[in-house]
């Protein structure tokens, strides 16, 4: 028996398998295999010597029993096999063939009208050759089903009239009747019963959507099949008649008239032949052979503008439902269409996308010449890592430090940016970009919380080229450059992360977990563009984020937040920001940069500012000095973006705060010193920072292991209080001579040598001071530098305005308060002692520099002793005419601006005369004019040394019952010798 259907004789037996049911009497069956590539061969067969009824065309009435007959014949073989043969031909209508089917052991024919659901044809006498082999059998059995009243000869009765369907006009060519966008939203998503009447191409059916019978088009969503091309001649766009001719009967009813809508849609075919297209044939018959003529479930998933349904197609092959749409791009058959695939689910959407990449890999059928456009991104393997996350950039990029290169070194840190995901972009106002985008800061910060200073696998996936055409990068950098792309892990997840991460093995993938939240969304990639590895599970948190409307998926704006950034400001501003600083003790900060080893961009949230800090008393080598780069490396490991408090004690001149901080419990200047990477500055005050000891502990421990800067240290011995001996190597020393004496131990010096001293000098001999300035012409203001006239010497210095009258002068004789910023004198003098000065002479600093006697309290003039303290200072210093060394032991910049005398900088020295052997300091407590402050429970090493020095003069006084000393040991020294002045609080 032959099993390909071609060009046969009658009489002889073919096997096939159903394609299609056109009608109760029509069959088509194609072979079951065949020896050329393309479809298989088919044929349409009619029963031989039946008659079914007449189906209606679309839009028409059916005859009684029409639907019944056929759908019990489709219902019966549809897609079975089945062995066939012609059993006649007519040429009068077509050439239409003839013949007997078998389902296993059972003729079709017979089936059929046994059951009441055709009438035989009795041959006449032109067409005696023309009958079924079977004719006697079924002429009986359509006797039996008569008396028996089944299918159309039914005796119930109105059953001819129930069977009859009354079709509604077709929506294919003419949607004018056809409400489509109701359907869809009644029905979008819910499947719906539908029976597939024809396929146009692989990705466009025709079908009955039951119960209504309305005949539709339907375009599977998300692909589009190979096009079937175009005929030459011109086509009416109705498909079809499938209705049987009278069987054997040449007199066939001729069509019915053509619409105006399809005459319209025929007249706009072209003439012109237009092939189809590679695989359109194949994708055709893969269709039909699912769903032609099939119950299906079509889930509508949008409209198009010409009323055309769009939906999903499912069918089922015994218990198992299966998506029309993938099969056809899982074998190679269609390719995803973006416009459609975005009216279906995204899980839908992400399956066709990934089968349809797949297919492309595999270069299957229509994709077989496929060349992968160029990529700008390239895979990395086997560059897994475990490290520690230093830097949380943006919400969607990283810089975490392997594990395996040494310690504090800048090598360690790799960025990786997080793969497949973009996250909100942060900006950089300095860099001229946007404002951050909304939800910015909070994926930031959500990754700094999750991760700043925790262990994390990482999976490096992919590089890419980023240039300035695909937009700014993640750090806004203008070149282009290549970046790398991982996957970044968290081994120890917490509760809350396991409900939107699927944790694996190697932990909870962060990237997921951003998503997630709405804190970013899934990049959509090119085909074959990397991507990564964990790719399907990040879209499904995307939809999830979208299904919760959480984040940047929900309609709600971010808050608003509006951040003072002291770093751009002027030096004043951050000034007028010292007052609220001061108000807490500690302050809670979030370290966001680290400027240098030793500074600090910070962020403080109760202020909602940004600030620059600095280390009191620690300094670490400047950019390009040796180590400068292990003190950034090493700090970045230790404080970056994490929690700390600190401690202000004042600003510079230019708007850097100064103080200390504390990472936990851990004063966090100590991790400099002890790596030797920074040295104390013993100048700047080591009595007034906190935890002082513990620093200098640090530092003794990197000089004793020769660290880095310490590398050649060696110990050295400086002479300074008493002619002890004491340690210090760090202490700056000034040739000075002193200018003018103030009380309790205060006094002004001016630079031996100073190049600044002479130039000021030259200025001013070189000045051609003209006549008093007429009144009103100028009005000196408190602050502003003149010139003015010394009384003593009638010399003309520079001299800052301290008090001027209010308004405009009004006289010669009107009198201003001055301070005469190079020899820190204070008096009062008339206007017509009053010149204005240049701006080139004014712009320098002062060359007065306030001092202090370091370690003693000596009495202010209204204390007993005090105007016996300050003549003996005014008389060996001031009236003895020397030069002196001033050991600078500690800076006191709390006095802020000068603004006359007493304030500003205050630096508390060691003063020793060039051809003395004792230090001023040390003279003043052997006469008994002055007292050591109170000695602290920890004191810096070079001070402590100093202070025993010290000590044994006064205690020479106290024994000998000199000066303060007289009536034995005075009140108790509960308060701090030399109080320290604080800030003041606004």
């Amino acid at each position: 028996m032959a099993s390909v259907v071609g060009v046969a004789s009658e009489n002889q037996w073919f096997k096939g398998r159903v394609k299609a049911v056109t009608s109760g009497d029509c069959l088509v069956i194609t072979a079951l295999a065949q020896n050329r590539p393309g479809p298989p061969p088919e044929k349409t067969i009619t029963l031989s010597s039946l008659i079914a009824p007449k189906l209606a065309r679309r839009g028409g009435i059916d005859e009684p029993f029409a639907w019944e007959s056929r759908e019990f014949l489709r219902k019966l073989c549809i897609g079975k096999d089945v062995i066939f043969k012609v059993d006649y031909k007519v040429e009068a209508i077509a050439g239409r063939e003839f013949g007997s089917v078998y389902l296993g052991n059972e003729n079709l024919a017979k089936l059929l009208v046994q059951n009441g659901w055709a009438k035989v044809r009795e041959p006449g006498q032109q067409n005696q050759d023309k009958v079924s082999p079977y004719i006697a059998e079924l002429l009986q059995l359509e006797e039996m089903a008569k008396q028996e009243g089944l299918g159309r000869w039914s005796k119930v009765p109105g059953a001819a009239e129930a069977s009859v369907r009354n079709l509604p006009p077709s929506a294919v060519g003419d949607s004018g009747n056809f409400d489509a966008m109701g359907l869809l939203a009644a029905s979008k998503g819910k499947p719906m019963e539908a029976i597939v009447e024809q396929v146009r191409d692989g990705s466009t059916i025709r079908v009955y959507l039951l119960p209504e019978f309305q005949f539709v088009q339907v375009f599977v969503a998300g692909l589009q099949a190979p096009s079937m091309g175009r005929r030459p001649t011109q086509e009416t766009v109705v498909e079809p008649d499938v209705t049987s001719a009278p069987n054997g009967d040449a007199s066939a009813e001729t069509r019915g008239p053509l619409t105006s809508a399809q005459r319209l849609a025929a007249s706009a075919v072209s003439s012109v032949e237009v092939s189809s297209d590679p695989f359109a044939m194949e994708a055709k018959f893969f269709t039909e052979l699912r769903v032609l003529n099939r119950d299906v479930r079509i889930v509508l998933e949008g409209v198009d503008k010409f009323n055309n349904l769009i939906g999903s197609v499912y069918y089922s092959v015994g218990e198992t439902v299966k998506d029309l749409g993938l099969e056809l791009v899982e074998n190679g058959l269609a390719k995803y269409v973006e416009w459609s695939a975005n009216m279906m689910e995204e899980e839908a959407k992400r399956k066709l996308k990934a089968a349809e990449l797949q297919c492309k890999k595999n270069r299957v059928k229509m994709w077989a010449n496929y060349v992968p456009p160029a990529s700008n991104s390239k895979a990395i393997h086997d560059q897994n890592f475990t490290g520690k996350v230093v830097e949380v950039v943006s919400g969607d990029c990283l810089v975490v430090a392997d594990d395996s290169v040494p310690f504090g070194s800048p090598m360690a840190e790799h960025r990786v940016c997080l793969s497949s995901i973009r996250s909100p972009k942060i900006g950089n106002p300095r860099r001229e970009e946007k404002p951050a985008a909304p939800y910015a800061r909070e994926a930031k910060e959500f990754l700094r919380q999750k991760l700043i200073g925790k262990q994390v696998n990482v999976q490096m996936e992919y590089q890419r080229k980023i240039s300035p055409a695909d937009g700014a990068t993640t750090s806004g950098a203008g070149d282009s450059r290549v970046m790398d792309f991982g996957s970044v892990f968290l081994p120890s997840a917490t509760k809350g992360d396991a409900a939107e991460a699927a944790a694996a093995t190697t932990g909870v993938n962060i990237a997921e977990l951003i998503i997630a939240r709405g804190l970013g969304t899934v990049v959509r990639h090119r085909d074959f563009e990397e991507r990564s590895n964990h790719y399907e599970a990040l879209l499904a948190a995307e939809a999830r984020a979208i299904a919760g409307k959480k984040g940047i998926q929900s309609a709600k704006d971010s808050p608003a937040m509006h951040i003072t950034d002291l770093t751009v400001a002027s030096a004043k501003k951050a000034k007028d920001f010292l007052p609220s600083l001061h108000r807490s003790r500690r302050i809670s900060a979030v370290v966001e940069y680290v400027l240098s080893g030793h500074r600090f961009k910070l962020y403080i949230p109760k202020e909602t500012c940004s600030i620059a800090f600095a280390f009191s008393g620690v300094r670490c080598p400047g950019r390009g000095e040796p180590y400068s780069e292990e003190a950034i490396a090493l700090m970045r490991r230790k404080i970056m973006q994490r929690d700390v408090e600190i401690e202000i004690e004042t600003v510079d001149r230019t708007g850097t705060f100064l103080g200390s901080m504390w990472e936990g419990k851990t004063n966090a200047a100590t991790f400099l010193l002890e790596a030797g990477v920074a040295k104390m500055q013993t100048g700047f005050g080591a009595d007034r920072i906190p935890e002082a000891h513990l620093l200098e502990l640090a530092e003794r421990s990197a000089k004793n292991q020769k660290l880095k800067i310490w590398e050649n240290y060696v110990e050295g011995e400086e002479v300074v209080n008493g002619g002890s001996k004491v340690e210090t190597r760090q202490k700056e020393t000034l040739k000075v001579v002193v200018t003018e004496v103030l009380g309790g131990g205060r006094f002004y010096v001016q630079t031996v040598g100073d190049q600044k001293v002479a130039s000021i000098q030259n200025q001013l001999a070189s000045l051609s001071l003209k006549d008093a300035p007429i009144v009103g012409s100028f009005n000196p203001k408190k602050g502003d530098i003149v010139l003015a006239q010394f009384s003593l010497d009638n010399s003309w210095n520079r001299a800052m305005i301290v008090n001027a009258p209010r308004g405009a002068v009004q006289s010669p004789d009107d009198k201003l308060e001055v301070f005469y910023i190079d020899y820190g004198n204070q008096e009062t003098v008339p206007y017509s002692a009053i010149r204005p000065v240049e701006a080139s002479v004014s712009s320098a600093p002062g060359l007065a520099q306030l001092c202090r006697l370091a370690y003693l309290k000596v009495p202010s003039l209204e204390e007993d002793f005090g105007p016996e303290a300050g003549e003996y200072l005014h008389t060996v210093t001031l009236g003895s005419g020397k030069e002196f060394k001033a050991v600078v032991e500690e800076r006191d910049t709390s006095g802020g601006k000068v603004k006359g005398q007493g304030t500003g900088t205050e630096l508390a020295v060691t003063l020793i005369a060039v051809d003395d052997e004792i230090s001023v300091n040390a003279a003043m407590l052997q006469e008994g004019i002055a007292r050591m402050e109170k000695r602290k429970r920890w004191e810096h090493k070079d001070k402590k040394e100093a202070l025993d020095a010290l000590e044994k003069y006064q205690e020479e006084a106290r024994k000998s019952r000199t000066g303060i000393w007289q009536y034995g040991d005075i009140q108790s020294d509960d308060e701090d010798s030399v109080p320290v002045r604080k800030p003041g609080r606004g």
